[in-house]
């Protein structure tokens, strides 16, 4: 199966007043049709900026310095803005964490759904507002009719992201981006929006790029997973993989905080210690080394590369790389890694 998008190298930059900075550094993936990868990572480890280097929406101080992205085989990184808008909503369309402020407060639900319809089916009128209802209905929205007269004021918040999966799944793009479409939800919210989203993959065959924090919706969504770290890849895996064998000391430090069922009610959930480092001031090295309990001199001089241990599974480490196969240097980690629980 070809791969639906091809992301080759990108570095993303954005101009501030402290000069230039990298948010995105080298950053290489693939994505079949209807398949779905999860972006993990902390706040300001560069998956949101990722997600709008595909979209092109960095804003006018942020550009795509390197690399290429291809979609369906065709480059889109140079395409002009006016090719670009005619690709988004129709080729690949992206779910925004807050639909309170993605959705247009002075407009109703109707006709900010059949704008888009209008503008990419080339529906109108009746057409338009029948497609509309329709898809309202599809994401679960009770009452669709009624609902297109509401404003976004008007919705819960589980309401309004629905709304959401239903304007950027409107006119059947290719590609979904979903950036953290849980986060401001209950579970039990959240776990409707997450089956809705599944089935609508099923149904549609639409690819699902989805970006979280949350280990516990990678583990539910995704086939395969990339953990990013300060703007790098830093692991790449199957998920059953990466739960089950993390290599990276980052990904085994998430994995430690995640809570578990069968834990004793003692046991103290673990921690990464520090921070992400910020853009303007990166680490030499390895990015990672700052927080590492197993770093050493070797990776606060030199940056390791992003290297292939086993098929399909890439870890940027130099411990890993030096040691494939054993476990023996992550017992420093104090960490047990432990299959995903949903």
């Amino acid at each position: 199966m070809n791969d639906l998008l091809e992301v080759d190298g990108i570095e993303t930059v954005f101009r501030t007043e402290r000069g230039e900075v990298t948010s995105v550094d080298g950053v290489s993936f693939r994505l079949k049709a209807g398949e779905t990868l999860g972006i993990v990572g902390e706040s300001g480890c560069g998956k949101s900026v990722t997600s709008l280097s595909i979209m092109r929406l960095l804003g006018k101080n942020g550009s795509i310095r390197k690399g290429e992205i291809r979609l369906n085989g065709r480059s889109i990184t140079g395409l002009a803005e006016s090719a670009m808008r005619r690709i988004r909503g129709s080729e690949v369309s992206m779910i925004f964490q807050d639909p309170m402020t993605s959705l247009n407060p002075v407009y109703t639900i109707g006709s900010q759904l059949t704008e888009s319809i209008a503008l990419h089916l080339k529906l109108k009128g009746k057409e338009a507002r029948k497609h509309a209802v329709d898809m309202l209905r599809k994401v679960g929205i009770s009452r669709p009719e009624e609902i297109m007269n509401e404003y976004p004021h008007k919705l819960s918040g589980g309401m309004r992201q629905r709304v959401m999966i239903a304007i950027a799944l409107s006119c059947k793009p290719k590609l979904l981006i979903a950036d953290e479409p849980t986060t401001a939800l209950d579970v039990t919210i959240q776990a409707q929006i997450l089956d809705l989203m599944k089935k609508l993959r099923e149904e549609t065959g639409t690819a699902i790029m989805l970006i979280t924090h949350d280990l516990g919706v990678v583990a539910e969504m995704a086939d395969r997973v990339i953990v990013m770290y300060a703007g790098q890849v830093v692991e790449e895996a199957d998920v059953f993989t990466l739960f089950d064998k993390p290599l990276h000391p980052y990904t085994i430090g998430l994995m430690g905080s995640i809570p578990h069922l069968d834990a004793d009610d003692e046991e103290a959930l673990s921690s990464i210690p520090g921070t992400v480092p910020p853009l303007q001031n990166m680490p030499p090295g390895c990015r990672f080394h700052t927080r590492c309990p197993l770093a050493n001199e070797k990776c606060a001089a030199e940056r390791p590369p992003l290297m292939e241990l086993a098929p399909g599974h890439q870890v940027r480490c130099w411990a890993a790389q030096s040691d494939i196969g054993s476990a023996a240097p992550y017992a420093a980690l104090n960490l047990e890694t432990r299959g995903a629980t949903t």
